[in-house]
C-alpha cells in the first residue's frame, strides 16, 4: 500500500459512538500500517482535535451531541487540508451530498470493507500529500521570483520595482526592454510568480532560436500530417500556457509572417494550430521583452503597429548596470555567494577594495550578466580567499587602428576613470607603476581611481543594489 513508503504510519482519528465497531476499525487500520487513535463520541473527537494534529479523520455522521458534520467543521477550521472521510449506516443521498459540500474528502455506508476504508483513506491521503507539495513549490517559486530578489535599491531599479508590484496583479500584457543581460527574464518571472497566476504554468519561448516554420508549429501547434515529420497532433505553447503565462523573449525577431497570427491570437484568445480545421479557446498572459528598439523595426517595416500597440500596454524599461553602479557592491556580494553555492571547493569569501573599484568603474557592456560571470570565473579560478584586481578580466578600454571607439559615448571624465581603473588592472594594481605608465602623480591616480560616484559605494558597504 502508499502507506509503507511513508517516513512514519500516518496518523488517523477514529471516532465513533459504537465501542465496538470503533475498535474493529482501529485494529485493522493499525494491522495495516496506520497508527490509529481511536474516541468514542463526538466531544472526544473536538478535544484531541484542539491538541493533536492527524493525517486524517474517520468519523461516524450520527453520534449523540457533537456530530460528525460537527467533527468535520472543527477539521475544517483547524486544519483545512487534513482529509476527513464520514461513514454512517444511513445511506441518504442527502447526508452524503451534505457532507461533502463542506468539505468530506468521502463518504462511506455502513456496512463496508476494511479494504474499501484503505482505498479511499489512501488516496485521500495522496491527494492530500500532492496538494501540500504544490502549495510549497508554489510558495518556493513566489519567494525565489519575488520582487524582493531583484536586488537593487538604485532610483533606476526603485522605479522598475515599482511599476512592476502594481502590474502583477493584472492580466495586461507587459513589454519589458532592455539590453541584453540587465535581467528582463527574471522581471517576467517575477511577474507572473507574484501575479493570480502564479499556480499555472510559466511558458518561455526564445523567438530568435528557431526559424519562422518551426517557431509556428511551435506557438500555435499543429494538426497531424499538417506537414512533412508531423507524425502526430501538438497543442503547442499558448495551449500549454493556457490559464497562465507565455513570455515571448527576443520578440522583435518574430517573423513578420507569424505576427500578424500572434496578433489575432491575443486579441480574440483562439488559437489555430497548423492545418487544422477548428480553433481553441485560450487564456494566456502574455509577457514580451527585446534588446531593439521596436519603434525603428516599425519604422523600418519589420514589425508590425498593431501588434506592438497590443505588446505594449505596460512598458518595463530594464536600466543598464553602468547607469545604476551604487548596486553593484551588493550584486557582487549576491553572485559570489552564488558561486560559492554552486562551486564547493573554492576558497572565495569576499571582494578586495581594488578589485571593487574595478568593478565600479567598468562599462559593463553585458550588463548583470557579464558581472556574474566574471565572479564565477573569478571564484572558480582565484587562489586566495578574496578575489583581486589579478582575477578579473575584464576587457580592455581600446581603439582598434582605423575605428573608432567601441561601446557608448561617455563623458571624457568617465572615460578617464575607466582608463585609469583598466591601466591599474593591467598593471596588476600597481599604483605607482600605474601612475608612471599615465604620466600622472600619485595623488591624480588616487583621485580618479576613487572618484565619486564609485567612491561612496565602495565605502558604503551596506548599499544594496539588484538584479
Amino acid at each position: 500500500m502508499t502507506t509503507a513508503t511513508t517516513t512514519r504510519p500516518p496518523q488517523i482519528l477514529v471516532v465513533d459512538d459504537d465501542q465496538a465497531l470503533a475498535e474493529t476499525l482501529g485494529d485493522g487500520l493499525s494491522l495495516r500500517g496506520f497508527d490509529a487513535q481511536v474516541v468514542f463520541s463526538g466531544e472526544d473527537a473536538l478535544s484531541r482535535l484542539s491538541k493533536d494534529r492527524f493525517d486524517a479523520v474517520l468519523t461516524d455522521l450520527r453520534m449523540k451531541g457533537a456530530d460528525g458534520l460537527t467533527v468535520l467543521a472543527a477539521v475544517q477550521k483547524t486544519s483545512p487540508d487534513t482529509p476527513v472521510l464520514v461513514m454512517t449506516a444511513w445511506g441518504a443521498v442527502d447526508s452524503a451530498v451534505e457532507c461533502i459540500r463542506q468539505g468530506a474528502a468521502h463518504y462511506l455506508t455502513k456496512p463496508f470493507k476494511l479494504e474499501e476504508l484503505i482505498l479511499f483513506l489512501d488516496r485521500a491521503l495522496s491527494e492530500t500529500r500532492v496538494r501540500r507539495e504544490a502549495t510549497a513549490l508554489k510558495r518556493s517559486l513566489k519567494e525565489r521570483y519575488a520582487f524582493r530578489t531583484l536586488l537593487g535599491r538604485s532610483e533606476a531599479m526603485q522605479k522598475v520595482l515599482e511599476v512592476a508590484e502594481r502590474v502583477a496583479e493584472s492580466a495586461a500584457p507587459v513589454l519589458i526592454t532592455g539590453e541584453t543581460g540587465t535581467g528582463k527574464g527574471l522581471v517576467a518571472r517575477a511577474l507572473h510568480a507574484q501575479g493570480p497566476r502564479a499556480s499555472k504554468a510559466f511558458v518561455t519561448v526564445n523567438c530568435a532560436a528557431l526559424p519562422g516554420n518551426l517557431l509556428e508549429s511551435e506557438l500555435f501547434g499543429h494538426a497531424k500530417g499538417a506537414f512533412t515529420g508531423a507524425a502526430g497532433p501538438r497543442d503547442g505553447l499558448f495551449v500549454e500556457a493556457d490559464g497562465g503565462t507565455l513570455f515571448l523573449d527576443e520578440v522583435a525577431e518574430l517573423p513578420v509572417e507569424l505576427q500578424a497570427k500572434l496578433l489575432d491570437v491575443l486579441e480574440r484568445g483562439r488559437v489555430r494550430p497548423v492545418g487544422a480545421d477548428a480553433e481553441r479557446p485560450v487564456d494566456v498572459r502574455v509577457l514580451a521583452a527585446t534588446h531593439q528598439h521596436l519603434g525603428e523595426r516599425v519604422a523600418k517595416g519589420q514589425f508590425r503597429a498593431d501588434l506592438l500597440y497590443r505588446l505594449d500596454v505596460i512598458e518595463l524599461a530594464m536600466p543598464p548596470l553602468r547607469s545604476r553602479r551604487e548596486d553593484i557592491p551588493v550584486l557582487v556580494d549576491h553572485f559570489i555567494a552564488e558561486a560559492r553555492r554552486r562551486h564547493s571547493n573554492t576558497r572565495i569569501a569576499s571582494c578586495s577594495p581594488d578589485a571593487l573599484r574595478l568593478l565600479m568603474s567598468w562599462s559593463w557592456p553585458g550588463n548583470v550578466r557579464q558581472l556574474e560571470h566574471v565572479l564565477e570565473r573569478a571564484a572558480v579560478l582565484a587562489k586566495g580567499p578574496e578575489v583581486g584586481p589579478d582575477d578579473l578580466v575584464l576587457p580592455a578600454v581600446t581603439r582598434e587602428a582605423g575605428e573608432g571607439f567601441a561601446g557608448p559615448v561617455v563623458p571624457l571624465r568617465e572615460m578617464q576613470r575607466q582608463y585609469a581603473a583598466w591601466a591599474f588592472e593591467r598593471l596588476r594594481g600597481r599604483k605607482q607603476a600605474t601612475a608612471d605608465a599615465l604620466d600622472i602623480d600619485l595623488k591624480t591616480l588616487n583621485r580618479l581611481l576613487n572618484a565619486a560616484p564609485y567612491r561612496s559605494a565602495v565605502e558604503a558597504p551596506e548599499t544594496v543594489g539588484g538584479d
